[in-house]
């Protein structure tokens, strides 16, 4: 099978190619990616001398970039590309409504006019909007409503709502999945645990949004993949799957977390004026995919994945 790849040199789309490099090694991978501040070619070491790996630099806005990914005629496409920082999606949402909406209706119509058999779509727990943090019970569902709370999970919202269209009207082969917060190595250092780690190491302070206790659900990116393979082999067409670890933890628990698996002191904390629109609790329920498709995250312990970044940054 060749799969194409959109967003493969970012942090989870790079965890899903080195996934399926390994346990599916007959398969040809197809990595297209802008390389924009996100994207990192070191993700992908481990498969760059592959005989069945290839790279193409382009943009999911730009249909000549994207006629050079079909030229592979793919049998898959696998979209992870995206713009994915919500405090940036603040300053500048056009730029997220571009590339998260625009760019996916890009890959649908080459799709189409290609006769690409399959697509899926990599989406976030976010479009759902939040939950209340005493409410312990509640988690969110593939029938959950869409209630995004800012510019970046509006316009995931909108790229799931523009594929689910395209499977009604066109009925094109396609799913979705709902992931919750990825962990594990290559993540970009804006993000909350290597940018812990690294003020941490540093003696930098370190901001923490508001009073700290917003939850989310963390899941490695290796189990992340997983599902996704599981998904675009065994997945129904038409079909949404959340997925998540049911491990979720505050933020300022986390942070307090790494400071003491690093060493370094908690006054190292600075509370700062809240996110606009911050939602305060993530809750994934994976019932779907674990009675669908036998999905069930493997990887609780963030550990190794701390001192992995220490590592780095030391």
């Amino acid at each position: 099978m060749v799969i194409a790849v959109s967003g493969g040199a970012g942090f989870v789309g790079s965890a899903f190619i080195r996934y399926i490099s390994r346990t599916h090694p007959e398969d040809r991978i197809i990595c297209f990616d802008a390389l924009t501040y996100a994207a990192d070619l070191h993700n992908l070491d481990e498969v760059s001398g592959n005989s069945g790996f290839a790279f193409i630099e382009g943009d999911i806005t730009k249909k000549d970039d994207v006629e050079k990914l079909f030229s592979f005629h793919p049998d898959i496409l696998v979209n992870f590309a995206a713009e994915s920082h919500v405090d940036r999606s603040i300053e500048d949402p056009g730029l997220f409504i571009r590339t998260n909406v625009y760019g996916t209706g890009v890959l649908l119509d080459a799709c189409i006019e290609h006769g690409i058999g399959r697509f899926h779509q990599i989406s976030t727990d976010e479009v759902y909007g939040d939950l209340p943090l005493d409410r312990n019970d509640e988690a969110f569902t593939e029938s959950s409503p869409l209630k995004p709370s800012s510019p970046y999970s509006a316009s995931k919202a909108g790229a799931d709502l523009l594929v689910l269209s395209y499977i009604r009207t066109y009925g094109m082969n396609a799913t979705i999945s709902r992931s919750s917060n990825n962990y594990g190595p290559g993540q970009n250092r804006e993000k909350l645990i290597p940018k812990t780690v690294w003020n941490a190491l540093h003696g930098i302070r370190i901001p923490v949004y508001g009073d700290g206790l917003n939850v989310r659900d963390w899941i490695h990116t290796d189990d992340h993949a997983r599902a996704v393979d599981l998904i675009i082999r065994d997945g129904k067409s038409g079909e949404i799957y959340n997925i998540g670890a049911e491990n979720e933890i505050r933020n300022i628990d986390l942070i307090r977390k790494i400071l003491s698996i690093l060493g370094r002191p908690e006054d190292l904390i600075s509370f700062v004026p809240d996110r606009k629109g911050h939602d305060r609790r993530y809750a994934i329920n994976p019932e779907k995919i674990r009675k669908e498709l036998g999905f069930r995250a493997e990887q609780r312990d963030m550990e190794e994945t701390i001192l992995g970044y220490a590592s780095v940054f030391s």
